[in-house]
């Protein structure tokens, strides 16, 4: 996932909820890492906490924001010094756990490679194999490493990307946030990353649509591929047919092979995932899309923390599912 996405379009899940509801529930939409958050919570006391939310939000933004040239992660992209968060460390452990299980598919060193083809902060490259290889060579996750507090690079030049795990982190920290503030009941939702808990204003379990591909669809008015419904749990998705270009007749997906330095090919239009938490359903939804069907459900075989419907295309070019055992669980007939 890119913060460049700009367009509520660009995220892969409509979120199906009735807008009649009870007054202790309340609404907050805004922007935040280039796209659109959509928080729903039944507020004990009815208050609106929409200005903390906010300032949260600009703690985040941070620590995680490329683009952000006083964040975090920029410091360390730049080699500068910089006190690492907790919230910052969490979110790495995590990326590199992810990274070890999918045997690199998900590299938070990729930013380099990110910003060359034009899905970062910086201007797109001119890409020729000769750029791409030296981009590989500044890319791995075996190459940076947390030591004493800080990120220790084998090459100054590796830059760090976390847009791919940082919203659905975000979101399960508001999720946080908003279970210390007493609330029991409620749904955060970055980017198409969701984080819920309990139930909606009807009385139900919180319900996600999971949107059909379609690369022509700007306005996501194609209708809904399925409906999940999700409690206690975090769910994302990454799919490449809405955030791409063009260019000389050919088609350049925002999502990064950290192994061959290209934009993926794969058969794979998008990957849903379901996990405790939203940041480790956000990694492995990238790492899918990388890895394409076969490599991916070998994985989810494995990885039962997890649970994944994937959305495909066959030889012949029509859409298929594949979904996990235990994802049927989720799915709304």
């Amino acid at each position: 996932m890119n913060y460049r996405i700009l367009v509520l379009a660009l995220s892969v899940f409509t979120i199906v909820s009735c807008q009649n509801s009870p007054s202790k529930y309340i609404y907050n939409k805004g922007m935040v890492y280039g796209t659109i958050y959509s928080i729903t919570y039944e507020s004990p006391n009815g208050i609106d906490l929409q200005e903390k939310i906010t300032e949260k939000f600009n703690e985040y933004n941070r620590m995680f924001s490329t683009y952000d040239k006083e964040s975090i992660i920029s410091k360390i992209n730049k080699n500068e010094p910089v006190e690492l968060s907790n919230e910052f460390i969490i979110c790495y452990e995590k990326a590199v756990e992810v990274s070890k299980i999918t045997n690199g598919a998900f590299d938070i060193t990729a930013g380099a490679m990110v910003n060359a083809w034009g899905f970062g902060p910086e201007e797109k490259k001119k890409m020729t194999q000769e750029k791409v290889d030296s981009l590989i060579e500044i890319t791995g996750f075996q190459k940076i490493k947390l030591e004493n507090g800080q990120i220790i690079k084998e090459n100054p030049n590796i830059k760090i990307d976390m847009s791919a795990i940082a919203k659905g982190y975000t979101s399960d920290l508001i999720a946080n946030f908003l279970a210390e503030n007493g609330c029991k009941n409620y749904m955060v939702e970055i980017g198409g990353e969701v984080a819920a808990k309990g139930i909606n204003e009807r009385g139900k379990t919180w319900t996600i649509g999971i949107n059909k591909p379609d690369e022509n669809d700007i306005l996501g008015s194609t209708g809904l591929q399925a409906k999940v419904k999700l409690t206690d749990h975090g769910l994302a998705t990454s799919g490449n047919y809405r955030n791409f270009y063009v260019e000389d007749g050919k088609k350049y997906a925002h999502t990064i092979d950290p192994k061959t330095g290209y934009p993926v090919q794969h058969s794979i239009l998008s990957s849903t995932v379901v996990a405790n938490d939203c940041m480790t359903a956000d990694a492995f939804a990238t790492a899918f899309m990388v890895l394409g069907l076969d490599s991916s459900i070998e994985i989810t075989r494995n990885e039962t923390e997890i649970e994944v419907f994937f959305i495909y295309a066959d030889e012949q070019g029509n859409n298929q599912v594949y979904m996990s055992d235990g994802f049927g669980e989720y799915i709304i007939d």
